[in-house]
């Protein structure tokens, strides 16, 4: 296979299909999202059949504990995405909302109007549900895209690409608005994020070298978070139970997601009592803590921790766990230590609440919640397309609103211009 020949003619593909799909109706739509659904429950034996291949071939291959994980298909997961489709095709079409219509002075009406991006190239890693919530974010918002998933899972989006596409014929749209990459070649990654052409913006999702990679070689616009070092922040004012099953489900939930807490703080004032209990909780689960000089002052037995720790996205069962001055010490770690992911705290005082909220900067900032619960599905928004920790156009997590624009519309009545 020629790569660049085969995915320039993805490309083509995907421009003319964008214009189809941004002028396709909200119900045609939402039929190739249910029908989608229908074909994946159908389809459970074939799915669980590739993606089996995909798990074998990760162990032969030496993939650890938390890449297996990711790329599993259990039936629950299954599940998830059929909810996902159906969740999707119940929200409101943003396609062609006019928003802010006010008259000017001279008697025209100016308005914005929300549109397609037009086709959205995604590159992603070990976990095939995800290509299922971006192929639905996408279509729904009116977009087009080219789906390139990790060569680890390349039998599992196969299968789940056949379900899209016969979700996509039942509602007469073209096969061509999601085309799932069918070569494992990287040459292909390479193509698709130097094709301004036929490519009006690129979603990694996967681990940092891969978002790195992207944001440093990509002639396209790129929407991406590079890690996930999130935090929770036990303050003195917190309620003791609440803040033991927050952070336990923060840390020990899933090790393998972005949006799991890598990082404890503890106000000085509760370490002596807080840490212990803690320290109980997480042990039991086989998580290992790696704790500063204050931290070991109450759990001698625990690995130092280094400077790197406080950097450190694990995606494993370590934690790191820090004893900090109060509210300002806490605010001052994660600002500086943070991947500006998603970031906790646990406490009964409002004041401090809001304080953390203001001055913590990053794309979520919860109170008295697991950092578990920063994604699309969890937000309302059906499924994400990914996490955006930039500040332009997108932040948090992406769903139909983030995959799409507006533009300027103006309503006249023969005015022109004095």
């Amino acid at each position: 296979m020629d790569v660049a020949v085969y995915m320039t003619e993805l490309g083509q593909q995907a421009r003319a299909a964008a214009r189809e799909i941004a002028r396709s109706a909200t119900a045609v739509r939402n039929q190739a999202l249910l029908a989608t659904a229908v074909a994946l429950n159908e389809a459970r034996a074939e799915l669980a059949q590739a993606n089996r291949k995909d798990l074998e071939s990760g162990r032969a291959n030496g993939l650890d504990d938390a890449m297996l994980d990711r790329l599993e298909l259990t039936p629950a997961r299954i599940d998830a995405m059929i909810e996902g489709l159906r969740q999707v095709a119940a929200l409101p079409d943003p396609i062609g909302e006019i928003t802010n219509m006010t008259y000017r002075p001279s008697g025209i009406q100016v308005g914005k109007m929300r549109v397609p991006l037009g086709v959205i190239g995604i590159i992603y890693e070990s976990r095939p549900n995800v290509t299922v919530e971006a192929a639905s974010l996408c279509l729904k918002s009116g977009n087009a895209t080219i789906l390139r998933g990790g060569s680890e899972a390349i039998h599992s989006n196969q299968a789940i690409a056949a379900c899209l596409a016969s979700g996509l014929a039942e509602a007469g749209l073209p096969a061509s608005a999601v085309q799932v990459v069918k070569t494992t070649d990287r040459a292909a990654v390479g193509e698709l994020i130097t094709m301004p052409q036929y490519v009006d913006v690129i979603v990694p999702r996967g681990g940092k070298g891969l978002i790195e990679r992207i944001s440093r070689d990509a002639r396209v616009p790129v929407i991406k978070h590079l890690d996930g070092v999130c935090h929770v922040y036990i303050d003195s004012h917190a309620d003791p139970e609440k803040a033991l099953k927050v952070a336990v489900n923060a840390k020990t939930h899933r090790y393998g997601t972005c949006n799991t807490m890598e990082t404890l703080l503890v106000d000085q004032e509760i370490a002596e009592d807080m840490l212990p209990l803690l320290a109980q909780e997480f042990v039991a689960r086989g998580v290992e803590l790696r704790g500063c000089d204050r931290t070991r002052e109450v759990l001698a037995d625990i690995t130092p921790a280094t400077e790197d720790d406080w950097h450190e996205e694990y995606l494993a069962p370590i934690l790191a766990v820090r004893v900090v001055d109060g509210l300002d010490g806490a605010i001052e770690h994660i600002n500086r230590y943070s991947s500006q992911h998603t970031d906790s705290i646990i406490t009964e005082n409002y004041t401090r609440a809001r304080r953390f909220l203001t001055e913590v900067d990053s794309s979520s900032v919860m109170v008295n919640a697991s950092t578990r619960f920063a994604d699309g599905f969890e937000y309302g928004l059906g499924a994400e397309i990914g996490i955006s920790t930039d500040k332009i156009h997108a932040r948090g997590p992406v769903g139909l609103e983030g995959l799409t624009s507006q533009k300027y519309v103006v309503f006249g009545d023969g005015h022109i211009r004095a």
